[in-house]
């Protein structure tokens, strides 16, 4: 299978070059060429598998010049440990006919392990085929989970150094604790002044710019990322939506064929892209539910074929969707405008130079057929997470109660009863106070971020991961802060 970008699809590459330079060096992102497809044969069989064996199948459709030992080998070191369940990404049932996928079992509490416990693997067999005498750099911009799943999956990874960029004042205490204390001696983080907008694009502003790709080969280094613009960050998202459905299969929840409904809390839409990849591969799928906080820029997309980021940007309780600039929605563009690279070109030059762009009418009318959407403010989302710990007994985190939220809303306007699969993205223990203050409203004040942990299990009977817990007393290594204009200099300063 070869790689094409969204901007110029007369580029060909294997998955290896797709992994390995991350982004085209156009500024387009890799796509597969075609999507391979699976019966429900298939999906029956692979029901009967465990998450590793059906990763390993999945992954080598897409990946196929990397040899089944490559791929075993990569699989195996992702999700052999590490994880709290052996089912790695469990389905709880809230309640009869919603599932609530749980991703963050790995060892940072969020949805990111699920990719960058796999990417370094996958990155050292890519780099080792397409770029074998070059030190990777790995170049991240944040929203808060991405930055510490990236630094905990490289840490010391040979042949490689990662940078992490994250906003001073957009990412939770635990979150920033997290990165900032991160060990390791290939690491470096710095925090910018502004938004994730902002890391986002000074770090793909610094990706394209041939003048330092030229300073980093004088070194025999080049870039390449760990965000969701990677396919390889991208991928193994694709299996835990696969593995969801025969999850359900397994668990009589759903019969083979039946369909059912995915709901993502997203901001740069890679989760639910990878939910659509696998509806295009054969996995029933009625709607893609996307569910947006108060920056809801892709709930307006979804609903008027309107894309415009010039608007207020909210600092909010669930701050990795706090994103107004959802880069894998171009893959989508690409596929649903026919592969049409002009269009996409068109389209993403407007959001660059003008900061909108309107879809036509054939694309409107696919986006509308596959997907709904809707979005939740802090307030909706401090109400979801109390309620549904009353009823449920069960504790969301701030991004899963906005998925919650948005799908509360969405069977109540449709009446659709089709099972569901609401993907889960966090541990609650990462946004104590918010969640605190939601399940015992006032409790927080005064508190620092441990005494609000000891506070939510206290109120909740819910243990923290030692993970987090252990990050008590913890003194950061990592304090620097610079504007967006700085960020080149900081990582040539970081690469010494």
């Amino acid at each position: 299978m070869l790689y094409t970008s969204t901007r110029d699809k007369s580029i060909k590459v294997s998955s290896s070059e797709a992994i390995a330079h991350g982004i085209s060096k156009e500024g387009g992102l890799f796509v597969p060429e075609s999507i391979p497809q699976i019966t429900m044969d298939d999906i029956v069989r692979l029901s009967k598998l465990d998450y590793i064996g059906r990763a390993k199948e999945i992954l080598s459709l897409y990946l196929t010049d990397f040899t089944a030992e490559e791929i075993d080998t990569c699989v195996n070191g992702a999700y052999g440990e590490g994880f709290s369940s052996e089912k790695i990404s469990p389905l709880h049932t809230l309640e009869k006919g919603t599932e609530i996928l749980e991703l963050w079992k790995g060892p940072t509490c969020a949805f990111k392990d699920m990719a960058l416990q796999l990417l370094p693997h996958l990155l050292t067999v890519a780099s080792s085929k397409s770029a074998p005498d070059k030190e990777i750099v790995i170049l991240v911009a944040t929203s808060g989970d991405t930055g510490k799943a990236a630094l905990e999956g490289f840490k010391d990874v040979k042949n490689t150094r990662i940078l992490v960029f994250y906003p001073n004042d957009g990412v939770s205490p635990m979150q920033k604790l997290q990165m900032t204390t991160q060990e390791g001696s290939n690491v470096g983080v710095c925090a910018i002044e502004g938004n994730f907008d902002d890391a986002q694009s000074g770090v793909k502003k610094i990706f394209t710019d041939k003048s330092v790709a030229a300073k980093l080969e004088e070194k025999g280094m080049m870039f390449s990322s760990a965000n969701s613009i990677n396919w390889g960050r991208l991928v193994p998202q694709i299996v835990y939506y696969v593995s969801a459905y025969c999850d359900m299969l397994e668990k009589g929840a759903i019969n083979a064929g039946d369909e059912i409904n995915v709901v993502v809390p997203t901001g740069n839409f890679g989760n639910i892209l990878a939910a659509y990849y696998a509806k295009e591969m054969g996995v029933p799928m009625k709607k893609l539910i996307c569910a947006s906080n108060a920056n809801n820029v892709l709930t307006d997309f979804l609903k008027t074929g309107n894309y415009n980021r010039v608007r207020d940007f909210y600092t909010t309780i669930s701050p990795s969707m706090d994103i107004l600039i959802s880069s894998n929605l171009e893959r989508l563009l690409f596929l649903l405008s026919g592969m049409d690279d002009a269009l996409v070109r068109e389209w993403m030059g407007s959001l660059s130079k003008d900061g909108k762009y309107s879809v036509n009418e054939e694309v409107f009318a696919k986006l509308t057929a596959l997907f709904d959407a809707g979005c939740c403010d802090d307030e909706g989302t401090k109400a979801c997470i109390a309620k549904t710990f009353k009823e449920n007994s069960y504790l969301c985190d701030t991004h899963t109660a906005v998925a919650v939220s948005v799908y509360d809303d969405y069977k109540a306007v449709t009446g659709d009863d089709t099972p569901t699969v609401i993907a889960s993205t966090a541990n609650p223990y990462k946004f104590s106070k918010a969640v605190l203050d939601a399940v015992h409203p006032g409790m927080s004040e005064g508190m620092d971020e441990f005494d609000m942990v000891l506070g939510l299990k206290v109120e909740t009977g819910e243990e923290c991961p030692p993970q987090l817990a252990n990050l008590k007393g913890k003194t950061p290594r990592f304090t620097g802060c610079c504007k967006k204009e700085e960020m080149e200099q900081v990582v040539f300063d970081m690469l010494k």
